[in-house]
């Protein structure tokens, strides 16, 4: 064979029957998946079927941060701002992420105003049958008492549109780029002008002596 050819390997005799994988069960682990889902919900009852109540958190990075989510867990600051002690938070199907900090008074609001709304809805059924301490609901609330099947507090994000208006005289004559630059160039030459300043005092300091 002359030149530096591909040299041909096709193989079309392996057995791959019994290589190929397929779900052919998609059926059946649909029921499963819902028998369990039935069977959860009794077993937790009267708790809510969507777990723990979540936080309202941005994901992080400067492309994502747009995004509210449901996060892990409620911060301590949020708990206490809230009144809700951490033990008790735990007991009441509420989710604690100690690592997690706040880093601006909105978020911080936000979730403790989704723990207030929360706790303002929250029925709480004694431990024991018939020994009711403080802080349980009272028996007339109680008796009503239905199994929250949809989602707990979901997540909504709501984009504030703004009416449509004239521009401005100012706005037709300001010009973004400009800003940038001149910004830029503030911050590039923030280090020498301080010397310089410095400087001229100095020998303003020098010329009185």
């Amino acid at each position: 064979m002359k030149h530096n050819n591909i040299l041909p390997g096709e193989h079309f005799r392996k057995d791959w029957q019994t290589r190929v994988k397929v779900w052919l069960d998609q059926a059946s682990r649909k029921k499963s998946r819902r028998i369990a889902r039935v069977q959860k919900a009794a077993r937790i009852a009267p708790r809510p079927v969507d777990g723990l109540l979540r936080p309202a958190v941005r994901c992080p990075t400067i492309k994502y941060n747009t995004k509210l989510r449901a996060g892990r867990g409620f911060t301590l600051d949020e708990l206490k701002a809230a009144g809700i002690r951490r033990k008790e938070a735990l007991s009441i199907g509420i989710s604690i992420d100690a690592r997690r900090r706040n880093k601006s008074e909105e978020s911080l609001q936000l979730n403790v105003q989704r723990l207030k709304a929360y706790k303002s809805k929250l029925i709480v059924f004694p431990r024991k049958a018939g020994k009711v301490k403080a802080g349980d609901s009272q028996p007339a609330e109680l008796s009503n008492a239905t199994q929250l099947t949809g989602a707990l507090f979901p997540v909504t994000q709501v984009w504030a549109k703004e009416k449509a208006r004239k521009i401005t005289d100012a706005e037709k004559n300001s010009s973004a780029y400009e800003q940038h630059r001149k910004a830029r160039s503030v911050a590039r030459l923030h280090g020498i002008r301080e010397a310089r300043r410095k400087a001229k005092e100095e020998e303003e300091a020098n010329k009185k002596k």
